[in-house]
C-alpha cells in the first residue's frame, strides 16, 4: 500500500480509530491516501477536513469542474493514484471512459466547455509554472464568469492536488480497483 508503515484499522488506538470511523462515515471507506497518515492521526484528520472543504463545500465551481481540475493536475504530475481516484469520481458525472482518458492524456482534447478549458489552463500553469502566474491568469477566469470566490476555489483545488500528488508519489501510495471504487460522492 505504501513505502512506510501504515497502522491498519483493526490495530488502531483510540485517537486513530476515531479518525478512521469519521472517514468511513463521511466517505464510505478509508482511502489509502488517508491511511498513509496513520502514524499522525491529527494530520489525517486535518487532511480530511481540507479535502472536504475544497471538494465538497458550496462553491461556484461544480463538483464536476473540481474533478476535472483534480484529474488534469494529477495527470500533469503523473500521479496514478490520484488519477485513478478522481477519474472514477469524474466518471460518476461523465459516464464516458474515452473522454476521461482524453482528459488524462491531453486535457484540451477532452471536449471541455470554454469555462472548463479556462479552469484547466489556470490549474496547469499553476502546476507547471507557478512563478509565472499573474493577474492576467485571474482575469482569464473572470472572462468565463468566475467570481473572486470561484477563482479562489479553483486555486485551492489545483493547489490541493499538487500537495496530495506529492504525498502519494513521495510515499508510494497505491490504488487498486477495489480501493478506488465505492466512495460517497
Amino acid at each position: 500500500m505504501a513505502w512506510i508503515d501504515v497502522i491498519e484499522q483493526e490495530a488502531a488506538g483510540e485517537e486513530l480509530q476515531a479518525v478512521y470511523e469519521r472517514l468511513r462515515g463521511s466517505r464510505g471507506k478509508v482511502a489509502n491516501i488517508m491511511a498513509v497518515h496513520s502514524l499522525r492521526p491529527q494530520a489525517m484528520a486535518a487532511h480530511m477536513d481540507l479535502y472536504m472543504a475544497i471538494m465538497f463545500s458550496r462553491s461556484g465551481l461544480s463538483r464536476e469542474e473540481r474533478e476535472v481540475v483534480a484529474v488534469a493536475v494529477s495527470s500533469a504530475n503523473r500521479c496514478d493514484y490520484c488519477i485513478a481516484h478522481h477519474a472514477q469520481a469524474l466518471h460518476h458525472y461523465w459516464r464516458d471512459r474515452d473522454r476521461l482518458q482524453a482528459l488524462v492524456d491531453e486535457p484540451h482534447s477532452a471536449q471541455l466547455s470554454a469555462r472548463a478549458e479556462a479552469l484547466v489552463d489556470y490549474a496547469l500553469k499553476l502546476t507547471h509554472r507557478p512563478s509565472e502566474m499573474s493577474e492576467s491568469d485571474v482575469e482569464a477566469l473572470r472572462r468565463h464568469g468566475l467570481t473572486d470566490e470561484d477563482v479562489l476555489a479553483v486555486n485551492l483545488v489545483a493547489s490541493y492536488f499538487n500537495f496530495v500528488n506529492r504525498i502519494a508519489l513521495g510515499l508510494g501510495v497505491e490504488a487498486t480497483p477495489e480501493e478506488t471504487s465505492g466512495y460517497n460522492y
